[in-house]
């Protein structure tokens, strides 16, 4: 499937001119999402018959400075197809825009619940926040890290004194009780 065979097919489900083809010079079908639409586009990548795009094994970011919009957001999709029903698997690359003076998307993680991981280390990579994430925060970097180190801009001869922590030691009841402690966090989410 191609990549204007992709939109023709999320014709009717999508708000006009929130996708548009994307050039690709591997072949793989690409597309331009609006940021604004992002969320309702993803939907309906997932939940149209003929698409079925329930598997985003990879999320990143570009920084094109001094370019503006100075980042893009780069998703790649899979349908894995379902044998014997003449679906086949397909892949997509989905691409978002976004502004250096306002750094921000809506989270996937309503649609895709393992997007929540993806988002954490593009924020902490380049400081794109994702609105409506349910735990914002450093997943890579030390958590006093200053700054985001993928973005053309952060300063690369820095000084910083090495921090050595001690392993943290839990006895297995309090490693059982923080299980729990997330499990019922997650259900108040």
């Amino acid at each position: 499937m191609d990549t204007n065979a992709i939109i023709e097919a999320l014709r009717g489900a999508i708000p006009d001119g929130s996708v548009e083809p994307a050039p690709a010079a591997d072949g793989m079908p690409a597309i331009y999402i609006a940021r604004e639409h992002l969320v309702d586009v993803c939907r309906a990548l997932r939940d149209t018959p003929s698409l079925r795009f329930a598997f985003v094994p990879d999320m990143t970011a570009v920084d094109y400075l001094p370019r503006e919009p100075r980042f893009e957001v780069v998703l790649h999709m899979a349908s894995l197809g379902v044998p014997g029903f003449g679906d086949t698997a397909k892949r997509l690359r989905v691409k978002v825009r976004v502004p250096g003076n306002d750094p921000r998307l809506p989270t996937l993680s309503g649609v895709w619940p393992a997007m929540n991981w993806a988002e954490r280390e593009v924020w902490d990579l380049f400081g794109i926040e994702f609105d409506g994430h349910p735990d914002m925060r450093r997943l890579l970097m030390p958590d006093d890290w200053e700054g985001f180190p993928a973005r053309k801009d952060y300063p690369v001869q820095i000084s910083m004194t090495p921090k050595v922590y001690e392993p943290l030691q839990l006895t297995p009841e309090e490693f059982v009780a923080n299980l729990q402690a997330d499990r019922d966090r997650a259900r108040q989410d």
